[in-house]
């Protein structure tokens, strides 16, 4: 009964008593707190691309999302009332997790969303990695904040690893031991 609970709370991420009391007390949980994040599905494809469309200058194409679903990546998405509002896509080998996205909406930046992911990402590898990577362009300030201020500590720099605009853009490594 254990090995099925955890196959089901490893599909989805979601607490149905906050739900309840929302609704009996809609001043007692906050709109963070209602957003789920589940297992990211084709039939999500659609708000992931134009997420990531509306996000970057140059986008992941489909082919890409597809082919992390294909290598059996952690591909998840926070969802509000079946709105798409972000999504994340972890990969795991060899003691090492890295993230290789982590987006969301342009409209709900700012809000807690990436670090509801992000925290998620962390308790996800924790116990089977011992370190997570991810880059990030040195342009993205909000995210480096965020990356900092969840302990993740700058290891180097990718030379020309961004597509940009003018040419190439460096990435900063950073890194994080999970215990």
């Amino acid at each position: 009964m254990r090995v099925m609970l955890e196959k089901i709370k490893d599909f989805v991420v979601y607490d149905a008593d906050k739900e309840f009391y929302a609704k009996l007390f809609p001043d007692s949980v906050g709109r963070k707190d209602l957003m789920r994040l589940r297992r990211m599905r084709s039939s999500d494809l659609a708000q992931v691309i134009a997420i990531e469309k509306a996000s970057y200058q140059f986008p992941w194409e489909e082919d890409i999302f597809r082919d992390c679903f294909k290598a059996n990546y952690n591909c998840w998405v926070c969802e509000e009332e079946d709105t798409v509002l972000g999504y994340s896509i972890l990969a795991m080998a060899v003691g090492e997790a890295h993230i290789l996205n982590i987006c969301v909406a342009p409209a709900e930046q700012g809000q807690g969303i990436g670090r509801k992911m992000l925290e998620h990402l962390i308790e996800t590898a924790r116990g089977r990695a011992e370190t997570m990577f991810l880059e990030v362009r040195p342009s993205n300030t909000a995210a480096i904040a965020l990356y900092q201020d969840m302990g993740f500590n700058e290891i180097g720099v990718r030379k020309g690893y961004y597509q940009s605009e003018n040419g190439r853009e460096d990435a900063i490594m950073l890194a994080l031991q999970i215990f």
